[in-house]
């Protein structure tokens, strides 16, 4: 099993200075930019991605 993909910039300011959150719970991410936390989470597919890739 490998672990997921860390992201590389925060989504509200776009700079790097990432790092687990402790307090935010599994998956969760402070920017030490702009005071942030967030987490990024995977839904699914949609349905059109399915039938392009048979």
């Amino acid at each position: 099993m490998s672990e997921r993909q860390a992201p590389l910039y925060c989504p509200y300011c776009g700079e790097e200075d990432l790092r687990p959150s402790a307090e935010g719970g599994h998956g969760a991410w402070e920017c030490h930019s702009c005071a942030r936390v967030f987490s990024v989470k995977f839904l699914g597919l949609i349905g059109k991605a399915l039938e392009v890739s048979r």
